[in-house]
């Protein structure tokens, strides 16, 4: 393959901290974390809602808890969780302590907001003790009213205050395992803030457009936003915040990811809009193979298009493609060339078969070389 200088990402250099047995920071991959909205103190629920983020790839998943019923119910849903959980704590620094203590890989919380040092130093002791990251999350929709009084209003200058407050509390208090967030619904104050930030500290960042929106729009926001960022170096975790199902949010997560080449997870559909020369029904086809396809985590790549214009030069560059024909005949692609023709109706059940035994023949290959350098 050719060298590509134009699609090269200069990751910003950070140090590197772990949240549970997941590292976070220096060269290791973005993470995608997700927020459960169930009631944490409901723990069957949230282990469900747990359950079905794990499924959709969340490398990390938070909790809210804002009382003891939910601190109490965190061991039992750290037990459960195949990934990190992270405890989200707010103003009482006591739902810290007994959140570090149930087993919280990562606690996020504003030192600043919990009152005196003694009891930052409190904190700072559970999470030391319980090898327990912290995760500052600066917003501007909650700045401190002495920094709103100084700026006027919210600014990238304002957020940045805010996080270097935050973080020489920590430091004072001989801490050094945290990551930040400057979060904004404004796009353009995130990615200020986040830029300024970069530029301040050496600790991981975690971005975020928060109170993003619904599906469609939180979602273009959310890409707007997190991807300028990330397409420059910045960020080392991701969370995409809509108000939808938050295993929508972990899939929104990697088609970010997924679009600029930084991680790659599942099938990477490349689909036309359609238009009046499409052979089939595209739009249709897409919303079904997308969703017979949400299993598969192996990264390959398929190209659905609806005729010959395009079709075939986009089928060079995936793992399948297929593209539209006459009487109701298209043709299959496979590794880039013209393999054979199927009937349309016949066609989203042959597509979905072809991708499950391609995802199988790369898993294959892949535990074969694994086996091979074990052996040596």
């Amino acid at each position: 393959m050719s060298v590509r200088p134009w699609r090269d990402i200069h990751r910003r250099q950070s140090r590197q901290i772990m949240v549970g047995n997941v590292p976070v920071g220096g060269d290791a991959p973005v993470t995608v974390q997700t927020m459960t909205n169930t009631l944490t103190s409901d723990a069957k629920a949230t282990i469900d809602q747990i359950r079905r983020c794990e499924e959709a790839g969340a490398d990390i998943i938070r909790v809210s808890c804002p009382d003891e019923e939910s601190t109490a119910a965190l061991k039992q849903i750290v037990r459960a969780a195949r990934v990190p959980i992270v405890a989200d704590i707010h103003f009482h620094y006591k739902r810290a302590l007994e959140a570090a203590d149930a087993g919280a890989a990562c606690l996020r919380i504003n030192p600043g907001n919990i009152g005196s040092s003694a009891r930052v130093q409190e904190v700072v002791n559970a999470a030391k003790a319980n090898n327990c990251a912290i995760r500052i999350g600066v917003n501007a929709g909650s700045l401190e009213k002495d920094l709103l009084e100084k700026y006027g209003e919210p600014c990238p200058e304002a957020l940045v205050e805010s996080a270097l407050d935050h973080i020489k509390l920590l430091q004072d208090a001989d801490f050094h395992e945290y990551k930040v967030a400057v979060k904004a619904s404004d796009v353009f104050l995130a990615v200020a803030a986040y830029q300024q930030l970069a530029e301040a500290v050496d600790c991981p960042l975690h971005l975020g457009i928060t109170e993003a929106g619904g599906l469609i729009g939180g979602t273009v926001k959310s890409a707007i936003g997190m991807g300028s960022l990330l397409w420059y170096g910045i960020g080392d975790t991701i969370r995409v915040s809509l108000s939808a199902e938050p295993e929508e949010e972990v899939r929104v997560g990697y088609e970010i990811l997924k679009s600029l080449g930084i991680r790659t997870r599942g099938v990477r559909v490349v689909s036309c809009p359609s238009c009046a020369r499409q052979g089939f029904d595209v739009i249709r086809t897409v919303e079904k193979l997308e969703e017979r396809l949400k299993h598969i985590s192996t990264p390959l790549s398929l190209s659905v298009l609806g005729c010959v214009v395009n079709g075939p030069g986009e089928a060079r560059e995936t793992d399948i493609g297929v593209t539209g024909g006459g009487n109701g005949k298209h043709m299959i692609y496979l590794s880039g060339l013209t393999d054979h023709t199927i009937a349309n109706e016949d066609m989203i059940d042959h597509v979905v078969k072809l991708v499950e035994a391609k995802a199988a023949e790369i898993e294959a290959h892949k535990a074969a070389a694994e086996q091979a350098v074990a052996a040596e």
